[in-house]
């Protein structure tokens, strides 16, 4: 595979947040992208996903030490 191919799919899985969904991104809008556009494209995904992973723990421990207060 391509490594401009191999990006797009990484992006791809990248995007989705349900893992039964998928994501069909135009060919014809990405011919447009030189592979270094879509490592960053790649990398800045990799990092959102990462950092909403993580304030979504804090997130949840918080929420699970309020209910061991409140002992809902």
């Amino acid at each position: 595979m391509e490594e401009k191919e191999q990006l797009i799919e990484e992006i791809k899985k990248l995007i989705v947040i349900n893992k039964e969904d998928s994501v069909d991104i135009n060919p014809n809008f990405l011919q447009y992208f030189e592979i270094e556009e879509l490592q960053s494209i790649r990398n800045d995904l990799q990092v959102k996903k990462s950092n909403i992973s993580e304030t979504s723990l804090d997130y949840l421990d918080k929420l699970y030490e309020k209910t061991k207060k409140d002992k809902i």
